[in-house]
């Protein structure tokens, strides 16, 4: 049965509609958000009762552009959607964020959310449509779930606030940012921007909210008129009476592990500590409410994990107190080190701490763009940058199965932080960023962003200014907080937020924020920025110190690229039938040539005068030789009357006999042979395109062979 309801209302000067009743009934909840034509279906199924020994919450976000929505057949040999884009996972990343801690403490059911965009017009965002429906179909199912959430995205174009701008409107824009928020407080922030101040984000954040509580406002109308009453469930708590007993006797122990500072002793003191309480619980499991068919080293490790989140939680907001003993806006030490690596084109070495990143820049020409096919269309971009996390970053013995999610969000922020400030006018170049994760203990995506900046100015790459990055942590007790800079791998897992900062002096070009709570107020979120500006002013500084500003030059194992702008209608002499004359080029001369439609020219060599060579060929090929002009020629074809010559494969002309040398010539062969290079200059080029050469008006030759001509022999 059909038993539709649809909600309507405006969200930035868009119609937005809810429609649920209609479309996959028998999921827990389901709408269809559309906006302009995009159509997302948002499901969201719960299992009824949580796995036996769960120990966390099983939440997985899926998202999937079906490319018939846009009228659209994939690109390339398989015709059928099949693993997620990058950018179908960095978005199924940022719907997860904002939604997990809405779920109530100890509901540990495994949750599956699924987007699927049925239909899709440029004018509305299917990314944004997506959050908003599943937050939509989570409020009216019976799964738990603590308070309505909503998503916007916000550019800033002509100075001016936008709600949701299309994609084509982002181009102009200032910023990029998605909100995630209740009605009461800020669950999530990711974007990117062109250097704003600390001030215009936080005001482009409120502005999304005031927005987002509205739509707040309609998903609590729709739980209200169709909402399924919430299921009741067993929350899967902590063992209280564990809880106690481990805290009133292994205290002491637990404080001698915070206070090791090295991460991997911690770790290992923390690994000895979890293996000595296994041994107590399992001399005795019911002083501990444990019975014998327990997992003690499981049990072991939840109680000292507890143990410890107490600790240094009360640590920081009562004695504003750190692992390592540092202050709460204290920055650790800093080492930098450029051109590390001998044979790339710019590397950079980051250390913070325990955190170490190596960066490694690598220049190259339109070969090396990245292809982009989504439902906009297919895309290419020149500049990119990728995160790897290898295990042993951790002093973890596994090996490498490839990148993850986690290494693909990463990667993102460090990208976004760093495309905008390179100044691509008059530098023609594909820019590919690697950031080699070496050493971690805190923000390796930070850590990427100030080791791919420096790799970027060693490599000479033409930018605004430095970026550098920071991570910011809090500890939140009711109104009760305190705001970490530079925050260790520890302080995240137990604190309360992750936000990560990153720019230059002049301004923030890419932001992020996760939290474990249900939200933070614009005190806070203000108070953080403002802190994280102090720590990233004084990265840079620690930065500078090895470098701060891009090379003048491109090292010499980095490809040059020459251009040259031609006529649209000449592209084709110069590519010659069947690619004949570039293939030709590129052979004779090791160069990489490559022609865009708008009759842009680039060619790609690590040898400068042979690309000089290639553009002087290419363009004789399109604008002739000019009169007057001298010109290096090749001899192929001699005749009575004189010499044909190439200036170029393709272009020729006569150099007359009488134009060989000051004196009588009888034998163009007594002075030239096929082959012989000879320098000409251009004497006039008639209406037919005939050139007319002379070499004695550069160089007059001279006799260097011996006569063939029997006939020219007896007249002398």
């Amino acid at each position: 049965m059909n038993n539709a309801k649809t909600f309507t209302m405006n969200f930035g000067g868009k119609e937005i509609t809810v429609e649920t009743g209609k479309l996959a009934k028998q999921a827990d909840g389901a709408v269809i958000i559309s906006c302009e034509g995009t159509q997302v279906l948002c499901t969201v199924c719960s299992a009824k009762e949580a796995n036996e020994g769960q120990d966390f919450f099983p939440l997985l976000v899926d998202y999937k552009e079906k490319f018939y929505s846009a009228g659209k057949f994939l690109g390339g040999f398989m015709k059928r959607e099949g693993r997620p884009s990058t950018a179908e996972i960095l978005l199924m990343r940022m719907i997860d964020r904002p939604f997990r801690p809405m779920f109530p403490e100890g509901y540990l059911n495994e949750t599956i959310i699924m987007n699927q965009v049925l239909s899709y017009d440029e004018n509305a965002d299917a990314e944004i449509l997506a959050g908003m429906g599943a937050a939509a179909a989570l409020v009216i199912s019976d799964v738990p779930f603590l308070s309505p959430v909503g998503f916007a995205k916000v550019g800033k174009i002509d100075g001016k606030l936008v709600l949701n701008p299309t994609h084509k409107e982002l181009e102009n824009s200032e910023l990029d940012m998605i909100i995630a928020a209740s009605e009461e407080a800020i669950l999530m922030v990711e974007g990117e921007a062109k250097e704003l101040s600390e001030q215009e984000m936080l005001d482009a954040i409120i502005f999304a909210h005031e927005e987002i509580k509205k739509y707040c406002q309609m998903l609590s109308k729709m739980q209200s008129e169709v909402g399924k009453k919430k299921r009741e469930f067993v929350p899967v708590t902590p063992n209280q009476t564990l809880r106690n007993k481990v805290k009133d006797q292994f205290k002491t122990d637990a404080r001698a592990c915070l206070d090791i500072v090295p991460k991997l002793e911690r770790g290992n003191a923390i690994g000895a500590l979890n293996k000595k309480v296994a041994e107590a619980l399992k001399e005795n499991p019911s002083a501990y409410g444990l019975d014998e068919s327990a997992s003690f080293s499981k049990e072991a490790y939840a109680a000292v994990d507890g143990l410890l989140y107490e600790m240094m939680r009360a640590d920081i907001l009562n004695e504003e107190k750190r692992i390592g003993g540092r202050k709460l806006n204290e920055i650790r030490s800093i080492e930098t080190e450029t051109q590390i690596l001998k044979k790339t084109h710019g590397s950079a070495l980051f250390t913070r701490g325990e955190t170490q990143v190596l960066g490694v820049v690598t220049l190259g020409g339109k070969t090396g763009e990245q292809m982009v096919d989504n439902l906009r269309g297919i895309s290419y971009d020149n500049f990119y940058l990728h995160y790897t996390f290898p295990p042993f970053s951790v002093g973890e013995a596994r090996g490498y199965r490839g990148v993850g999610r986690r290494e693909i969000g990463h990667g993102n922020l460090a990208e976004r932080a760093l495309k905008n400030i390179v100044q691509y006018d008059n530098f023609p170049y594909t820019i590919r960023v690697n950031c080699e994760v070496l050493e971690s203990n805190g923000s390796s995506s930070m850590g990427s962003v100030c080791s791919g900046s420096m790799a970027l100015m060693d490599a000479g790459v033409p930018m605004s200014n430095p970026v550098a990055g920071i991570a910011m942590g809090l500890v939140k007790e009711g109104d009760k907080f305190k705001i970490l800079s530079d925050i260790l791998g520890d302080e995240d897992h137990l604190g309360d937020m992750d936000f990560k900062v990153a720019g230059t002096s002049q301004g923030i070009t890419a932001i992020q924020m996760d939290i474990k709570i249900t939200g933070i107020t614009n005190e806070i979120f203000s108070k953080a920025l403002a802190q994280a500006k102090v720590g990233r002013e004084h990265i840079l500084g620690e930065m500078a110190k090895t470098i701060s500003a891009s090379r003048s030059e491109l090292k010499d194992t980095a490809p040059q690229i020459l251009t040259i702008e031609i006529d649209k209608d000449k592209i084709g002499a110069v590519i010659g039938p069947g690619g004949k004359n570039v293939k030709m080029l590129q052979e004779k001369y090791g160069v990489t040539v490559e022609i865009d439609d708008s009759g842009i020219v680039k060619v790609i060599g690590n040898d400068k005068k042979k690309s000089n060579d290639v553009l002087n060929h290419i363009d004789l090929t399109v604008n002739g030789p000019k009169i007057g002009e001298d010109y290096n020629a090749t001899v192929v074809t001699i005749k009575e009357y004189g010499a044909f010559v190439d200036i170029v494969e393709g272009i020729s002309g006569l150099v007359h006999i009488s134009e060989l040398a000051d004196e009588r010539v009888n034998d163009v062969e007594e002075y030239l042979k096929i082959g012989d290079p000879i320098k000409v200059k251009v004497l006039d080029v008639d209406r037919f395109g005939k050139i007319k050469l002379s070499a004695k008006a550069v160089t007059p030759l001279e006799k260097k062979y011996e006569s063939t001509n029997k006939d020219n022999k007896g007249k002398r």
